[in-house]
């Protein structure tokens, strides 16, 4: 686990995030106070503590992120109930977290 300051306030807003709902990057920087910094809420979930519910954090359009990963963090939400679009993004306006 990181040390970095801020990563850690990243990682006590996404212990916080509901079943069923989803944030985006960008909300979590701007909860945070920092917001221009969605990429380094990026970086931080990169490398976050396997106890946090990662796969709640998704684009602001709701494009699901993670590589090889991605069908993983799908077939997650999609088991908390997360609604999808025929696109494939998450729904935003049904299940956005407001923190």
């Amino acid at each position: 686990m990181n040390s970095n300051p801020f990563f850690q306030q990243v990682y006590a807003v996404v212990e916080q995030i509901p079943y069923g709902k989803v944030v985006s990057y960008g909300q979590i920087a701007r909860m945070l106070g920092r917001p221009r910094a969605a990429r380094v809420v990026g970086w931080a979930m990169r490398c976050c503590p396997d106890h946090l519910p990662w796969q709640r954090v998704v684009m602001a359009d709701g494009s699901i992120t993670g590589g090889m990963y991605a069908n993983i963090r799908k077939a997650l939400l999609e088991a908390e109930g997360v609604p999808f679009l025929m696109d494939g993004r998450v729904d935003m306006k049904s299940c956005s977290w407001p923190g």
